[in-house]
């Protein structure tokens, strides 16, 4: 974006009182105009006051500017010594341009950068500068976009203060030199020769006349006076803008050697802008990466709320490889996932990819949890040397308010209670997926109804200021305080709960990206379930019917009988014809009412559009037009085909 013109930030004094008094009796013994404006940056001599806090540092003058001409004409009044002089200003522009440089040097983004070039040239090295860059900025190797134009970046002024009773000072100039937003560069005009050419060149030579008047636009030509230099700005394959720094006409003019001067500057502003814009693009496509990686949105699952958030890294390493992840499973149940890839870069974003898109497969294959750490350890492995991570994964059984947990070197999760306790749970640590050769232990838990688990990354609890336990301990005393304001009965909302416990971070505490995930227990009543077994004979339709009839009888929910017979009926028949062993059946009244059928065979049922002269092949499609929705999921033994009605 353009701004200009741009506040400095501070004041900068220039000079004490007293040496400004005497300015004007030095400038007349050296034969130069009294308006001239001091520059900072000279060597000061005792009783020089130093510059305040916050004040803007200056270079050093650099040849040609009226401070050194001042020094110069000061310590020989006669003009004599002609070979110290030009050793004091050779010596005067190489202080200057090795500061500006690492002033330029120091900026990581664009906008530090250009910036870096303005405050380090004016008003030390001429009083305005104009900063054009081609807009798009080509990166890379990316092919430059056509036409060639040029956009102003930035454009910097100062001008000496002359509110009376104050201190001369440096001041933001509003009125900076007229000058067009955006320029298109003909091809044979005359600008695209002085860019082409890449040299620095003076403003008054016939070449440059023609290519400020094009770059500045037909109204906005330069006033009367101002000496200017051109100055291409050249990356490492093309070029990528323009300067063109201005002195006012009471200023010494620019010399040859500040040519030089021009170049060096505008060639380190050229390779730090294209480093720059290579440094944002990577940023950006590993950080776009790492988010389209991570779920949209989190499932609803009968019987758990769920919450999630994740925190990015400080601009320094914001790029990571934490994920989280909630799959629904069979029988109601959930697993809960959450993982951290070592490193920051594009490379642990896309490791962290593969490995949540693998967990995904084998939640899907209803492993247990401990065999899933044990496949990723593997898959880990088959990606490359040295791919570490970590990652906790634990199944939730609304049902038996049970949970199962397996962990591989990840900070152990914490469990939130009703009445406000909360617990950090022993869970084997485990060493860290990738490692090889090594077994998963899981343990199983009580998961009362209210409870909240928290999973997270160890971005939220370890920092450069304190160690992982520490962290642990303040985020449970900080999940008790919370929860105690909420009393004993009552849990505190998740949404709320999730952006309390990231308030907790403080300075120093975004080295790492942060992912937490966080589950609130409900579960399921056991009044609320029902479950038989049926023996895979042809009898076994009829009776699931009768089962069924009296559970909804019960459950005060007549209005689904018709329904609901229908629909068991044709799912039990279909795995009847299939199963070897005795078929399962449960029904499940939540919001919904769930039933799933379960046997042993793995082949899942496919809908298909049957014949007319067909008999069967029409169960799957009435089980779609009737249920609010349904599925089938192959487990481990079998598999479970499952359908949902919504209750009245």
């Amino acid at each position: 974006m353009t701004e200009h013109p741009t506040s400095h930030e501070g004041r900068q004094p220039l000079a004490a009182r007293s040496q400004e008094r005497a300015r004007p009796r030095q400038e007349a013994a050296a034969g130069l105009p009294s308006e001239v404006p001091a520059q900072p940056g000279g060597p000061a001599g005792p009783g020089t006051d130093a510059p305040p806090a916050g004040s803007v540092p200056a270079a050093p003058p650099a040849p040609g500017s009226p401070g050194v001409a001042v020094a110069v004409a000061a310590q020989h009044p006669g003009g004599g010594r002609g070979g110290d002089t030009a050793t004091r200003r050779e010596g005067e522009r190489l202080r200057f341009v090795g500061a500006a440089t690492r002033r330029i040097a120091r900026g990581i983004d664009l906008d530090e950068i250009v910036l870096g070039l303005c405050r380090a040239t004016v008003p030390t090295f001429s009083d305005e500068i104009l900063v054009y860059l081609r807009d798009p900025l080509p990166v890379g190797d990316e092919r430059p976009v056509a036409p060639f134009m040029l956009r102003l970046r930035r454009t910097d002024r100062l001008r000496l203060s002359e509110l009376e009773g104050e201190e001369l000072v440096l001041v933001p100039d509003p009125s900076p030199t007229p000058a067009a937003e955006l320029c298109e560069v003909r091809s044979g005009g005359a600008l695209a020769e002085v860019l082409r050419g890449v040299r620095p060149v003076f403003g008054d030579s016939a070449a440059a006349k023609t290519a400020l008047s094009e770059l500045l636009g037909p109204g906005h030509p330069l006033p009367g006076g101002l000496r200017a230099v051109l100055a291409p700005l050249r990356g490492r394959r093309r070029v990528i803008g323009a300067a063109v720094f201005l002195r006012r006409p009471e200023r010494a003019a620019f010399e040859p050697n500040d040519l030089l001067v021009a170049a060096q500057l505008a060639t380190h502003t050229a390779l730090g802008i294209d480093k720059a814009v290579l440094y944002g693009r990577e940023a950006y496509i590993a950080d776009e990466l790492q988010r389209t990686m991570l779920p949209d949105s989190l499932p609803q699952p009968t019987g758990v709320k769920l919450a999630s958030r994740y925190l990015p890294a400080a601009e320094t390493a914001r790029v990571g490889g934490d994920w989280y992840d909630a799959i629904p499973l069979p029988g109601s149940r959930v697993a809960l996932v959450v993982g951290d890839v070592m490193g920051h870069s594009m490379t642990s974003a896309a490791i962290m990819g593969q490995l949540r898109t693998t967990a995904q497969t084998l939640a899907g294959l209803d492993l247990p949890p401990q065999e899933v750490l044990h496949h990723l350890d593997e898959q880990a492995q088959r990606l490359g040397e040295n791919r570490m991570a970590t990652c906790m994964y634990a199944v939730y059984d609304p049902v038996s308010h049970r949970i199962t947990i397996a962990n591989a070197g990840h900070p152990p999760p914490i469990l939130l209670h009703l009445g406000g306790r909360a617990e950090v749970l022993r869970v084997p640590p485990g060493a860290p997926i990738g490692v090889g050769g090594v077994d998963f232990e899981a343990v199983e838990l009580d998961a009362p109804a209210g409870a909240t688990l928290l999973l997270y990354t160890d971005g939220l609890v370890e920092s450069r200021l304190r160690d992982v336990w520490t962290g642990i301990e303040q985020l449970r005393e900080r999940l008790a305080a919370t929860a105690q304001l909420t009393g004993p009965d009552h849990s505190p909302p998740l949404e709320a709960l999730c952006d309390d416990v990231l308030d907790m971070l403080g300075p120093g505490d975004r080295d790492d990206d942060i992912a937490l995930l966080a589950a609130r227990f409900d579960g399921i009543a056991p009044s609320d379930v029902a479950y038989w077994f049926l023996e895979p004979e042809d009898a076994a339709p009829g009776r699931a019917r009768r089962l069924a009839r009296r559970a909804l009888a019960r459950w005060d929910l007549e209005e689904l009988t018709d329904s609901v017979e229908l629909l068991i009926s044709e799912v039990v028949t279909n795995a009847v014809r299939y199963a070897e062993r005795p078929v399962t059946l449960r029904l499940l009244r939540t919001d919904v009412l769930r039933c799933e059928v379960g046997d042993d065979s793995p082949q899942l049922p496919r809908q298909r559009r049957a014949r007319d002269t067909d008999e069967g092949g029409r169960g799957l499609f009435l089980v779609n037009r009737l249920a609010r929705r349904w599925g089938a999921t192959r487990l481990s033994g079998g598999k479970v085909v499952w359908f949902e009605l919504a209750t009245p």
